[in-house]
């Protein structure tokens, strides 16, 4: 099969006779109001109307604080070995003793595989019998892969206790663009975490790709759910093409060459190609006054975001991350307790790369979630959780001055006791539809059929190392708090990260984890 004939079908062929499909359709089995995130209980359900000769391999449940909007796989074997009923049942956990609100007694059962098999899923029932045994299936074990706790779905207290009772979401331990786990979309419930994960993941043994889409495909997708990015009224450093910032000034100095920086041409062919972040290349702003002033600002109007098409858990999804470009990122601003201070030249510096990411389900190309960047780390939020405008198109806020992607605006505070970097977003005149203009710049399972611009490949600073003195620009702002805040103060801005402080320009996106790897 090729590239997108696949794509959308609604079946997935993992190989050696093991086809997955994706059910969204669920029985409610027990269910609690109390305990688990912001103590509202949690739900459980078993899958229904399952195409024919599709099998369940386990059931689902999420936290009580959000929408209803999760899957599951379930599974059939073409060849008679792939999937097996399991010989035996565990009880788990029972809710009969607990003293909490609830929806009758829940039951929850681990399945025995045969051997050679094993089990990637619970039994939920609200009876003490044992589930028949064709109930469910397990799998055969060269189909499965290792998987790990994500998020805390429910326990019975208000917090995870990580030697008590809790029940977890699961997604492989190994997760890349050549990693082939596939998440299953079952739970793990365990009388503690500190003990091996007592289920699996299912894989694509063949690696298949059939299921990714093609060139066309990808075009459609995007402009089905690309993100309107709002940036903040004050916000006076703008996006911009890389093309517009090459073109206007922008200069590669060489160490040991500094006196003699050298213009780039606008597509980057001039710039030095592969090889490693060692400080031997970087890139500033022009060194006219006012050309440095303009082109910091950056040009909305000229601005692109570029596209890179990976798949992910075993090729059951497609990313789109959306990369935008800032030639400057400014000043940040911090609050400490009920004072908000200016910090002069912290967090300044040339260059700034932010994104988005868009998981697509390759089942039926539906948006699932969307990964902001934050700063060094970042937040998955389901679709169901998302603000949309003109249809499917997610909405996104640009930090000002830091570029931190956000799904809602607001004030995020990046510290604690009330000691922060300030986040400042809202809705305003300045934004950006990204399905306007975007170029998909690198797909790599579609080989040859993606040139990749020369800048891509340019894996050196795209930004100088800022020289300020960090110890004179904390005693600038010490001046302005009461003595009590003044040590608390010192210590939180010491513990930021160099990419917060502006001391190092930053790389661009094929040297950040996230291009080969999963967003973390």
């Amino acid at each position: 099969m090729c590239t997108g004939e696949g794509f959308g079908s609604g079946i997935i062929d993992l190989g050696d006779g093991l086809q997955v499909c994706l059910l969204s359709s669920f029985n409610k089995v027990w269910a609690t109001p109390e305990g688990g995130p912001d103590n509202l209980g949690a739900s459980f359900f078993e899958p229904s109307q399952f195409p024919q000769g599709f099998s369940m391999l386990g059931s689902y449940s999420q936290p009580n604080n959000t929408l209803l909007h999760g899957w599951v796989l379930a599974g059939r074997d073409d060849t008679g070995s792939a999937l097996k009923q399991p010989i035996d049942y565990t009880l788990v956990w029972s809710s009969d003793s607990l003293r909490i609100k609830q929806d009758g007694v829940g039951y929850i059962w681990l399945p025995t595989p045969p051997d050679g098999y094993k089990a990637v899923g619970h039994v939920v029932t609200n009876s003490p019998q044992k589930p028949p045994l064709g109930k469910i299936h397990c799998v055969r074990s060269d189909l499965t892969d290792q998987c790990e706790f994500d998020s805390w779905i429910w326990g019975p207290g208000k917090e995870s206790d990580p030697n008590g009772f809790n029940v977890y979401s699961l997604l492989p331990s190994n997760r890349g663009t050549q990693a082939m786990g596939v998440c299953v979309g079952t739970f793990v419930a365990q009388n503690t975490i500190t003990a091996p994960v007592s289920l699996a993941c299912v894989k694509n043994v063949v690696s298949n790709l059939s299921c990714m889409p093609n060139r066309n495909q990808i075009q459609t997708i995007f402009q089905a759910y690309s993100p309107w990015m709002y940036f903040h009224p004050d916000e006076q450093y703008l996006p911009s093409s890389v093309n517009w910032y090459l073109k206007n000034g922008a200069l590669l100095y060489k160490k040991g060459d500094e006196s003699k920086p050298v213009p780039i041409d606008s597509n980057g062919s001039k710039l030095p190609q592969g090889g490693a972040d060692d400080d031997t290349y970087w890139m500033d702003l022009p060194l006219d006054e006012g050309a440095k002033e303009r082109v910091k600002k950056g040009n909305l109007q000229d601005s692109q975001v570029y596209l890179h098409i990976k798949p992910m858990l075993g090729a059951t999804f497609t990313d789109i991350a959306v990369w935008v470009f800032y030639p400057f990122n400014g000043p940040s601003k911090a609050k400490v307790e009920f004072i908000n201070i200016a910090l002069g030249k912290i967090g300044e510096h040339v260059g700034d790369w932010e994104h988005v990411t868009l998981r697509i389900s390759n089942f039926n190309g539906e948006l699932w979630s969307v990964y902001f960047s934050e700063h060094s780390g970042g937040t998955w939020v389901k679709a169901s959780e998302l603000e949309f405008q003109n249809g499917n198109k997610a909405v996104t806020y640009s930090s000002l001055h830091g570029h931190a992607m956000y799904a809602k605006p607001g004030l995020v505070l990046q510290g604690s006791g009330g000691i922060g970097i300030r986040n400042d977003t809202a809705k305003s005149k300045k934004f950006m539809d990204t399905g306007a203009n975007s170029l998909v710049v690198a797909a790599e399972y579609l080989g040859t059929d993606i040139n990749e611009p020369p800048w891509l490949n340019y894996f050196r600073k795209w930004g100088p190392k800022v020289t300020y003195d960090i110890s004179e620009e904390i005693k600038k702002v010490d001046k302005l708090l009461p003595g009590k805040l003044k040590s608390a103060f010192d210590k939180f801005i010491r513990s930021l990260p160099n990419e917060v402080l502006g001391e190092q320009g930053p790389t661009g996106p094929k040297m950040k984890i996230n291009w080969t790897g999963d967003e973390v």
